[in-house]
């Protein structure tokens, strides 16, 4: 495995990161599909024994139980000091009041309660799970450079908003001398590339990693078109039908049959070819795989040692469609869509996580 620079930082990480959403218990407030501690154990130590060290949860994922699932395996299979933990907060962890949002008191809060569950002193990054909307932005970044400064919290990084809002933070973040984001998680991959438009090209200019999220498009460019609702998730995935609609239907289907074409080519999986294209926009630090099956680790990894030449770059990108319709995940209207979009959802109403 070779490393790189998240970002302009000097932490080291690897080109893929795992996304810990699959892992959780179900029945904890997510989906059915997510798999619990005995099944995630393998899965998280293949990461570790094939060199993987980026591994990305929420607070909110199985409502704490992603974390804790992610925090023993990690301390059974590799060395603290070799890993690096990114989690988020914003989501609800709880219906009363103060149980959601990036105020102070939810930040303070927020922070302890994940570091209990990952059973860790610190996290390497702490990112807002979208931005927060009822909370003055200077209070949510003072509040994140406090916790940088108690030591609890390394780096930080954001996740998918309007690139002028992000612009706006890290303004203030210079201004005020306040620890800055360094990476940023967004929806990216070859059927939803909005965020070349101003996005990557900020973080490009700002030296701030990208880590992409749904870097497959919720599995439809790693199987044949006619076969995008062929799994348990995929059946059920509400919030994909929500980012992939019938506007672009003909282009995306294009897509991913020029997907399959060039992997039947080389011999190679789907997979490897969408997460080869994404890898080589040099503002893209790494994909955010969430690996149910070993393979998919193993398809990752592989996807690493491909280099698409031009005409295959080129027969990949012209079929895009500009998403006109593409809705994002900004504010809790939004949130709320999603969240009904997830089967057996819901958030449980207690006082800690």
């Amino acid at each position: 495995m070779q490393y790189i620079k998240l970002g302009t930082t000097g932490l080291d990480v690897s080109p893929i990161a795992i996304g810990a959403m699959t892992y959780g218990e179900p029945g904890r407030g997510h989906p059915v599909w997510s798999l619990g501690e005995e099944d995630s154990r393998p899965l998280i130590r293949h990461a570790v024994e094939a060199g993987i060290n980026f591994f990305d949860t929420a607070n909110m994922y199985s409502q704490g139980s992603s974390e804790e699932i992610l925090g023993g395996a990690l301390r059974d299979f590799a060395e603290r000091d070799d890993v690096v933990i990114a989690t988020k907060l914003r989501h609800p962890m709880r219906s009363r009041p103060n149980g959601k949002g990036l105020s102070r008191k939810a930040i303070m809060t927020e922070i302890d309660h994940s570091l209990r569950r990952l059973g860790v002193d610190y996290v390497d990054l702490y990112q807002i799970h979208r931005n927060d909307h009822t909370t003055p932005l200077e209070e949510t970044l003072e509040a994140l450079h406090d916790v940088v400064k108690a030591g609890k919290v390394l780096y930080l990084g954001a996740s998918s908003m309007p690139a002028w809002e992000f612009a706006k933070a890290l303004h203030l973040q210079r201004m005020h001398g306040w620890a800055r984001f360094v990476s940023m998680q967004d929806h990216y991959n070859l059927l939803a590339r909005e965020e070349e438009r101003e996005m990557l090209p900020l973080c490009r200019d700002e030296g701030v990693g990208t880590i992409a999220w749904s870097p497959l498009a919720r599995g439809r460019l790693a199987r044949p078109w006619d076969e995008a609702k062929s799994t348990d998730r995929s059946a059920g995935d509400g919030f994909a039908d929500m980012l992939y609609t019938p506007a672009t239907e003909r282009s995306d289907r294009s897509i991913v049959e020029a997907v399959g074409v060039i992997a039947n080519k080389r011999g190679v999986s789907r997979a490897q070819i969408a997460l080869a294209w994404l890898r080589a926009n040099p503002v893209v630090t790494a994909p955010l795989v969430g690996a149910s099956k070993t393979n998919h680790i193993d398809d990752a990894i592989s996807s690493l040692d491909i280099e698409l030449t031009g005409e295959e770059t080129a027969q990949l990108e012209h079929l895009y469609t500009p998403r006109h319709d593409y809705q994002g995940i900004s504010d809790d209207a939004d949130l709320q869509r999603i969240m009904r979009a997830l089967p057996n959802f819901e958030t449980p109403d207690r006082s800690s996580s």
